[in-house]
């Protein structure tokens, strides 16, 4: 299994390097880009605590909480790609 999302360039922040999400048979992955190079969050399925979605008015912010408390927000998906990550990662 390999699912690959990206965020809308038309959101906040997300108009030069949109917010990525990878998710893989083992890793939930968060990669932002940046000017040079990107950063990148690479997180196993056993230590995703929970996962919610905050959802606006045309996009969805997907707020992955691990076990250690580490808080990873992306934002600007649509509303299924948002649902369908939490779905995949639940």
């Amino acid at each position: 299994m390999h699912y690959e999302f990206t965020a809308s360039r038309v959101t906040g922040g997300n108009a030069v390097f949109p917010d990525k999400i990878i998710i893989t048979d083992e890793f939930f992955i968060f990669r932002k880009a940046r000017v040079i190079g990107y950063e990148e969050k690479k997180i196993r399925f056993s230590a995703i605590g929970s996962v919610s979605i905050n959802k606006h008015l045309l996009f969805a912010d997907i707020i992955i909480e691990t076990n250690g408390g580490q808080v990873i927000t992306a934002n600007g998906f649509s509303h299924s790609d948002a649902k369908k990550i939490a779905r995949l990662l639940s």
